[in-house]
């Protein structure tokens, strides 16, 4: 079960350093940060003001595509006028299906990056039946085809990353272990056997998807098998297809952050659907979250764990009102300090007032609950949305549901018939609030921590009240104050996607004083919702985020296809710059619309063609013929 050095106590887990020309990733190395160009890798000089933009923002390892042999001729006179320039940043080439490509850049370049599920492979989406002999002759020919870029590496002192893809597994590691972690891991393993025959161990490994759970899934898997096998080679995180905007960046931190907060990680890159430069910043700020985490207040470890590391199972609760059992995690947003409270204070959670209906007008981003303390609420509010009050203010008016401190959980007797929500920390679990609780069905507890490591004391409490059988339903809370939206968006997602992503809580309760406005709060906890696939609530886009590979403008025509569908709620859409990322990378994705020729698109149903190369001005409107074709398309209300 082990994939990290304590589920309580933080620290990195140990990697062997890798040098990538003078730059060192993993052992006693900080996290480097890294990002890719989206430039034709054939114009030499738009590559390398692209490469000098990217480190000048603080980049520390440029990667290029090489999808030909021309390219990766080309990576010299790219390198040599980076050189001539003065920048010494070492540069990766990406490869994908072409061995002679990587074979010529491994000589040029100081890293390669290779896919396993492409590079020996050819994908025809077939299910294939093996033999034990018949899977070991494959492994034989993937030796034979892999072994001479190995020693060309080691010859030429290049490193190589083994980047698996969740969404490019080959046909064979379908077949043998399914569309799953393990097949990501196992796809990785076979390359990685082949090196360490070699003696060759210059490798950095990555376990990108789009999908977070299984992207953190895979990477735990990864290291508790390299723990097994004796490995302990560093790791490049990433989830792949992020996109743009707030959901790119939500995205990418619950999954990078989540792994991070358990010491996994040795570089990192935030993959946007944006110019490349723009990436560092977001990756910076992501790895601020985690500065000083070191000296974080003890936590008691976890000697009995009852959490499932590598697949998704949610915590078994008791459901009170629409909070646990099988609903959807509620968001809870925080009214407390607000001066006063009128109906247009629920515009910004998603609920809109008409004066000449007298309806409320509830919107698929509405919050389900608000806290207003000791506030008055003198109207009739939204009946989805239910008010929660300070427990003596409840019992003036007994409107709404009471919001009580433990101590007044247990001292008093007067509560809500329907609904009433303890506030504890850790320090608050005692035999005698789980006696309590055991009895009582009308309690949601709102959890919160004032430990630097927060994330890990509230997955101790979640585990305590595990071992001791409450199935009493949990609100994450967490505060954050004097934040910017960006660094809320990123170190929010972190601290409730980890748990999230764990099957841990019934909700979510973002308290954050001078971060900006309730609307973009509300929207973050929808974000992070989504984002760790626990409750959808509007379009998902797996996007890639560009490079020299890439058939048209990938940010205007993510934005032209949002404009057209983000309201087609639940429905995932695949925007991919070219084949290599097409119906392998958006496996999660309902429909795709994937470059395959200057100026041409084809349209897939899940990995299905099925239309081919339309003029690239008529495509958004072949995509909503095809998403109505399916009955996935609503009309956009006024």
């Amino acid at each position: 079960m082990q994939y990290c050095n304590s589920l309580t106590k933080f620290s990195r887990f140990k990697t062997r350093e890798v040098m990538v020309g003078d730059i060192g990733f993993g052992g006693e190395n900080p996290i480097r940060v890294q990002s890719m160009t989206i430039t034709d890798t054939m114009d030499t000089m738009a590559t390398v003001e692209e490469s000098i933009r990217m480190i000048e923002s603080g980049c520390e390892l440029v990667r290029i595509t090489a999808p030909s042999k021309k390219e990766a001729e080309n990576l010299q006179n790219i390198k040599d006028e980076l050189r001539k320039r003065g920048y010494t940043t070492p540069i990766v080439a990406d490869i994908h299906y072409t061995p002679n490509a990587a074979e010529i850049a491994a000589r040029i370049v100081e890293k390669v990056r290779v896919n396993p599920g492409n590079y020996a492979d050819k994908k025809r989406f077939e299910t294939l039946e093996y033999t034990d002999e018949s899977y070991n002759a494959e492994l034989d020919r993937i030796r034979e085809k892999f072994t001479p870029l190995v020693h060309i590496c080691k010859e030429h002192g290049t490193a190589m990353r083994i980047g698996t893809n969740h969404g490019s597994l080959s046909d064979r590691i379908l077949s043998r272990y399914g569309d799953t972690p393990k097949g990501m891991v196992e796809s990785a393993m076979e390359f990685l056997r082949i090196c360490r025959d070699e003696d060759y161990h210059e490798i950095i490994l990555s376990m990108k998807a789009s999908n977070t759970r299984v992207m953190v899934q895979a990477y735990r898997l990864l290291v508790n098998e390299m723990i097994k096998e004796g490995m302990n080679y560093p790791l490049h995180l990433g989830v792949t297809e992020a996109g743009e905007g707030e959901d790119g960046r939500i995205k990418s931190a619950v999954g990078i952050g989540t792994l991070l907060a358990d010491g996994l990680g040795d570089t990192i890159r935030v993959s946007l659907t944006e110019a490349s430069e723009f990436e560092m910043p977001v990756a910076k700020n992501l790895l601020t979250h985690f500065e000083g985490i070191e000296a974080h207040d003890k936590i008691e470890e976890i000697t009995k764990n009852p959490l499932h590391a590598f697949d998704y199972v949610r915590r078994e609760t008791d459901e009170v009102l629409n909070i646990g059992g099988g609903n959807v995690p509620v968001v809870m947003s925080d009214f407390c300090l607000k001066e006063k409270i009128t109906p247009a204070s629920f515009f910004t959670l998603g609920y809109n007032y008409s004066v000449p209906l007298d309806k409320w007008h509830i919107s698929d981003m509405a919050a389900d609950f608000v806290f207003v303390g000791n506030q008055d609420v003198d109207f009739e509010v939204p009946g989805t949305l239910g008010t929660i009050f300070n427990y003596k203010k409840w019992l003036t008016h007994k409107k709404g549901f009471p919001f009580l401190t433990v101590s007044e959980y247990l001292e008093n007797t007067e509560f809500s018939e329907k609904l009433n929500v303890v506030y504890i920390c850790l320090s608050d679990l005692s035999e005698e609030l789980f006696s309590k609780l055991k009895k009582d069905k009308t309690v949601v507890l709102l959890i919160d921590t004032y430990n630097k490591n927060g994330m890990a004391e509230q997955r101790k409490l979640f585990t305590v009240l595990m071992n001791n059988k409450i199935k009493t339903p949990v609100i994450i809370g967490r505060a954050y104050g004097n934040l910017s939206e960006e660094q809320l968006q990123l170190s929010a997602s972190s601290d409730f996607g980890a748990l999230l992503l764990d099957g841990l809580g019934d909700g979510i309760f973002i308290a954050a004083e001078n971060c900006g406005s309730d609307k973009s709060i509300n929207s973050l906890a929808f974000g992070i919702l989504q984002a760790s696939r626990t409750r959808i609530s509007k379009t998902e886009y797996i996007s890639c985020p560009s490079c020299g590979r890439t058939l048209f403008d990938l940010q205007e025509t993510t934005a032209k296809i949002r404009k057209e569908t983000d309201h087609l709620k639940g429905v995932k859409i695949g925007i991919m710059g070219c084949i290599v990322n097409g119906p392998g990378e958006m496996a999660d994705a309902d429909y795709g619309y994937v470059g395959t020729g200057p100026g041409k698109i084809t349209l897939y149903k899940e990995q299905t063609v099925i239309e081919k190369n339309i003029p690239e001005g008529e495509a958004v409107n072949s995509l909503i013929r095809l998403i109505k074709k399916h009955g996935d398309w609503v009309e956009k209300s006024n």
